[in-house]
């Protein structure tokens, strides 16, 4: 098992790229399964979550090969479900999306259950009742699911949440229920899913209502063969780089951001008094959103901000709620972070106190930050993606040597991130035990 060693309080200074969207690479990846010949796809990132993604296409027959570093292309013209490596799928969450692709693929699909993080209580209800309502028929052995598709005709459903993951799936679906309708009432609106539907429009899906609450999608017969696609900037990575930015009273630029799938964590960093500056806004390969850099200046009076909770978009994202808590660690004042969303996604705190955070949990949902406090250095435990961000961020702040491992939940959704941060000037070291 591989871990990070950190010394913090470095100053750090200069540039960083955001990368690919793990979150709309992975159901971009998934859905090649409905093309019938191979597409290309840019601006890939490369986490070991797309990697197990790959290792699953491949497992049921597509090939695959990175055309340069960020670049793959992926031919489905044969598949096989049968053959889905269940092991891999146990490890990834992700790997729920392959019900979805195989469905509307083959018709059938028999899966284990997805692992993944463990933040919580993480049911597949969403998914397997908006699955009912398309005609599949559902079956529950020990733990894995068989679906069937059924003979279907139009369609009007509304999924029980909002859940990302399951919108996604019903869109997988349906998109190749050849002239049948289906309609999506409370679709989750979040940037993967809007990536999603770009990409498949782009290869001939006819789906409408893209970033709102409601998706219309026209089933087509097939798909067909498009120019490259790019995956759309991370925006949990661009904001997990302003949070550790403000948090070090460092300057650093951060590069190729899509401020539309960011406003409200925008307002947010200037509530805390975070100082920043956009920069260079230019159009992007993508005529649906553009690209800009943000620049963060020595912010020295972070204000804590008085309630900060996530909600589905264009709300803040959960996922920047552990970077955001660090950085308000470096605030005068309490703030309240309220995650509504899951009810064990609150280890990290008990991992920054370690470190000196005055952190009080008040439930399995809110947290009370006082701050500022000045961390030191521990060795601390990455339980999860953004735990492990969170942490990473803790640790090049605080006096002394830390280390966090493993460094494989780090991996998992930010590429190269030791690297990187060494371009910055942090010291960091991967160690193996």
């Amino acid at each position: 098992m591989s871990r990070f060693r950190i010394t913090g309080q470095q100053t750090l200074r200069g540039d960083i790229t955001v990368s690919g969207s793990k979150n709309a690479a992975t159901p971009i990846l998934a859905s090649t399964l409905l093309l019938s010949a191979s597409c290309t796809i840019r601006n890939v990132p490369r986490v070991e979550d797309v990697h197990r993604i790959l290792e699953l296409l491949s497992s049921v027959g597509a090939r695959y090969h990175w055309d340069d570093e960020h670049t793959v292309t992926v031919d489905a013209t044969t598949v096989d479900p049968s053959k889905l490596d269940v092991a891999t799928v146990r490890r990834l969450r992700s790997s729920v999306l392959l019900m979805g692709a195989l469905l509307g693929r083959c018709g059938n699909v028999r899966i284990p259950g997805p692992g993944g993080d463990q933040i919580g209580s993480r049911p597949l209800d969403a998914h397997l009742g908006s699955f009912r309502q398309l005609g599949v028929a559902v079956e529950y052995d020990g733990d894995v699911y068989s679906l069937q598709q059924h003979d279907r005709g139009d369609i009007t459903l509304t999924l029980s949440e909002g859940s990302v993951t399951a919108t996604e799936n019903i869109i997988l679906a349906s998109v190749l229920a050849d002239g049948h309708t289906t309609i999506i009432h409370c679709a989750a609106a979040d940037p993967s899913v809007q990536d999603l539907c770009w990409f498949l429009n782009v290869h001939g899906a006819r789906i409408a209502g893209t970033g709102t609450f409601t998706l219309t999608i026209e089933g087509v017969k097939s798909l067909h063969t498009a120019t490259a696609y790019s995956v759309m900037p991370d925006p949990v990575e661009t904001g997990t780089f302003i949070s550790l930015a403000a948090a070090a009273r460092a300057e650093i630029c951060v590069k190729n951001a899509a401020l539309p799938f960011m406003r409200l964590e925008m307002q947010k960093f200037k509530e805390v008094n975070v100082s920043f500056s956009i920069e260079h806004e230019r159009p992007s390969d993508n005529p649906q959103y553009g690209l800009c850099d943000i620049c963060v200046h020595r912010s020295t009076q972070l204000k804590a901000i008085r309630k900060l909770h996530n909600m589905p978009f264009p709300g803040f994202n959960p996922d920047l709620l552990q970077p955001f808590a660090v950085m308000l660690t470096q605030a005068t004042g309490t703030s309240l972070v309220h995650d509504w969303m899951y009810e064990a996604r609150q280890k990290y705190v008990e991992e920054l106190n370690k470190m000196g955070a005055q952190i009080f949990i008040a439930d399995p949902h809110r947290i009370l930050i006082n701050g500022p406090t000045n961390l030191y250095a521990a060795d601390i435990t990455s339980y999860d993606i953004r735990t492990g961000a969170a942490l990473f961020i803790a640790s090049l702040i605080a006096e002394g040597t830390s280390t966090i491992g493993p460094a494989y939940q780090i991996d998992r959704g930010y590429e190269h991130l030791d690297d990187r941060m060494r371009s910055l000037g942090a010291l960091i070291e991967r160690i193996d035990d």
